[in-house]
């Protein structure tokens, strides 16, 4: 009988087991936390079903020939997607600067790529659910997509990108109180007049400026996704730009305590 060796073998876990725990984590605290979870799914499914029934109920016509379910779900999608990726991991962020926490993180075997990397994964994971719920209310309203994988998959991704960098940074700089007023304060803001919802010819004149907004795009992108079954390259262009922007300043900017 061979001896058994119980010699400690200290070292950190593979790299992707690290990021799949803290995305794990990451989604956990997300969904627990009830302000969070009413900005990503309670107030989405409340716009989506209050838009789509007020909307019938005065014979609102977006856009000639289109059911409003089919313009409002996509949009209340993109909605969805601007909470989580920027208000939620905003003051998030925020807060777990303000207690130290990525501090700590900083100093485990994590590291700052794989710490970001698992941040993304959960923004990620919270936004297929919330994909699954809005989508599943807007079917029972009546909603039939024949949605584009690629345009759609990329409205997500580079959606994604953008409001995280852009979080990140308004995380980075402002006190934890100020990061909750401001990203909250900006949610509400986008939410009604920067073409999330409705389509930038909702807009008039007005929509012009609205298409290069971060929020206007992402609406865009999603709604040419799921109605059309296209991919909105000029759209997906403006999101690259502020993901790039929000990055740069994210990058010279945060403060990891």
């Amino acid at each position: 009988m061979s001896e058994l060796d119980f010699a400690p073998r200290p070292g950190a876990a593979p790299l992707h087991r690290q990021v799949v725990a803290q995305a794990r984590m990451e989604a956990k605290l997300m969904l627990r936390n009830g302000e969070q979870l009413l900005l990503a799914v309670v107030i989405p499914v409340m716009v989506l079903v209050g838009g789509v029934t007020a909307g019938e109920h005065l014979s609102l016509n977006l856009e000639s020939g289109t059911p409003l379910v089919d313009i409002f779900t996509p949009g209340v999608i993109a909605l969805a997607v601007m909470s989580t990726s920027f208000t939620s991991l905003a003051i998030a962020t925020g807060f777990e600067r303000r207690y130290g926490v990525i501090k700590r993180l900083g100093s485990s075997p994590l590291p700052r790529s794989g710490l970001l990397a698992g941040k993304v994964l959960a923004l990620l994971l919270v936004e297929l659910l919330q994909i699954i719920v809005i989508g599943g209310v807007g079917q029972l309203l009546g909603w039939t997509p024949k949605p584009g994988v690629l345009g759609v998959a990329l409205a997500i991704l580079l959606g994604t990108a953008a409001f995280a960098s852009l979080g990140l940074f308004v995380a980075g700089v402002l006190r934890a109180e100020a990061t909750l007023a401001a990203a909250n304060l900006i949610y509400l803001l986008l939410m009604t007049g920067g073409g999330v919802v409705l389509p930038l010819s909702a807009y008039g004149a007005f929509g012009d400026i609205v298409r290069w907004l971060p929020s206007g795009a992402l609406g865009e992108a999603m709604r040419i996704g799921f109605i059309d079954g296209g991919v909105a390259w000029r759209d997906l262009g403006v999101l690259i730009i502020w993901a790039g922007l929000g990055t740069v300043l994210t990058a010279r900017t945060f403060k990891w305590e």
